[in-house]
Order: C-alpha cells, then sequence, then structure tokens
C-alpha cells in the first residue's frame, strides 16, 4: 500500500502523524507503530525524491549530449566555405574625397 501512495500523500500523512504526537498523548504501543509508520513513508519519500533526481540528472545529460551533437555539426560546417551568397563583396570606393578639392569619382 505505501508504494501507491504519491510524494504528496506520503508527506501530508507524516505531517498528520505528527501534529498527532505533537498534541495529544499517545499511548506507547500507538507511538511504535506511528515511528514504524513514518519511517516507511521517509523511506518512500527518499526513494521518490532519488529516483526523480535520477530522471532528472538523465533529462539533463541527453541535453548536453544533443548540444555536444549541435556543436559537432555547427563545427564541421564551419570548416566548409560559405555559399557565395554569405561572401563578402569587394569593398567599394569611398564616396567622401580623399584630399580637399578632389571630386568623388
Amino acid at each position: 500500500m505505501t508504494n501507491d501512495l504519491t510524494y504528496r500523500q506520503a508527506i501530508e500523512e507524516l505531517e498528520t502523524i505528527l501534529r498527532t504526537l505533537e498534541t495529544d498523548t499517545v499511548d506507547v504501543d500507538d507511538l511504535t507503530t506511528r515511528v514504524q509508520r513514518s519511517a516507511e513513508l521517509i523511506r518512500l519519500c527518499k526513494h521518490k525524491l532519488r529516483a526523480a533526481e535520477s530522471a532528472i540528472d538523465r533529462v539533463f545529460e541527453n541535453l548536453d549530449e544533443e548540444d555536444d551533437a549541435e556543436d559537432d555539426l555547427s563545427a564541421d560546417e564551419d570548416d566548409q566555405e560559405p555559399p557565395t551568397a554569405m561572401r563578402r563583396a569587394p569593398r567599394a570606393r569611398p564616396l567622401a574625397p580623399e584630399s580637399p578639392g578632389e571630386l568623388p569619382f
């Protein structure tokens, strides 16, 4: 039954147990049962957190691998000569005269 709980449900149950222990007078037998249940819930929460952390790490690793692959492709493209349309045109002569009194053409 514990494994069917969500993380949120487990935390809520832990909070309920804690409130009960703080406000009520609990006999020893009930205290033992509640502490054991709390331990189960804490284990479940840790397991769920570790699983979530692993899943998130895998997502970021995949993103990093995709970025590396894209960088490799970009580097290969950079090694190639750019298309004719992207090459620089020759510099045009300046329109302003180079010396006073000289016409720009």
